[in-house]
């Protein structure tokens, strides 16, 4: 973590720099920090760190315990299943509002989240891929009209990342995963929201398959069957 420069806006940059430090590993799953330390380290009071540490806390990312200090918390493969059911009963209903209201503007900015995951991919930028899948969900969920539901979706893709796993090394390349979302994209451009609702469900499951398989993997179990719910729109 580097040192915050206090002219920025503090809570807001405190918050990233913590939340980016549990995503990449830097402050390790299952070890214990104190507020005192942390505070430290990014140069600042403990008053921003503990409101950026109970921000983390809500989206399953730490947990505080009494006397002892703040732990890291790792996302389970059953952690995993429940994010993916969420997402799943979330993300395909706003795919359908989104598409069918049919709000102006939003489109062209998928089309460039889509224009830069393929730059991404051409130049294995896997960091810079994931940012611009991240923002394509995004848009996609503000333009059903919900914007908490955009926030809240995408604060469970940290309890994925702090997992420190990827489809993407161990199960399928950035195209595939490129394809997924080219293929959501042509229905939500053709405005035929039943079929795009049932991409991006197709694009979901095979995602939490492939992931909470390589979480089961990791610690030697085999595979859960998994209850994600099914939903299904006309096209």
């Amino acid at each position: 973590m580097r040192q915050i420069d206090t002219e920025r806006n503090l809570s807001r940059t405190v918050f990233d720099e913590l939340r980016a430090a549990v995503v990449s590993g830097e402050l390790a799953p299952g070890e214990l920090y104190s507020v005192h330390d942390l505070a430290a380290r990014l140069g600042v009071s403990r008053t921003p760190v503990r409101e950026a540490l109970i921000q983390l806390s809500e989206r399953g990312m730490v947990r505080f315990e009494r006397n002892r200090g703040i732990r890291i918390l790792r996302t389970s493969a059953h952690d995993l299943e429940e994010v993916f059911a969420i997402r799943l009963l979330l993300e395909v209903p706003a795919t359908y509002r989104a598409t069918g209201q049919r709000v102006s503007g939003w489109v062209e900015e998928l089309r460039g989240h889509l224009e830069d995951m393929r730059a991404a991919a051409e130049d294995h930028d896997e960091a810079g891929f994931m940012a611009a899948d991240r923002c394509f969900h995004e848009t996609i969920n503000t333009a059903s009209g919900n914007p908490r539901l955009a926030r809240y979706v995408d604060s469970l893709r940290d309890m994925v990342l702090s997992r420190g796993t990827s489809t993407v090394d161990r199960s399928r390349g950035l195209a595939d995963i490129l394809a997924e979302h080219e293929r959501i994209f042509e229905f939500v451009a053709d405005g035929k929201a039943g079929q795009a609702a049932e991409a991006m469900r197709a694009h979901l499951l095979h995602t939490a398959e492939l992931l909470i398989g390589q979480a089961a993997a990791d610690i030697g179990e085999d595979p859960p069957r998994l209850d994600l719910g099914w939903t299904n729109y006309p096209g």
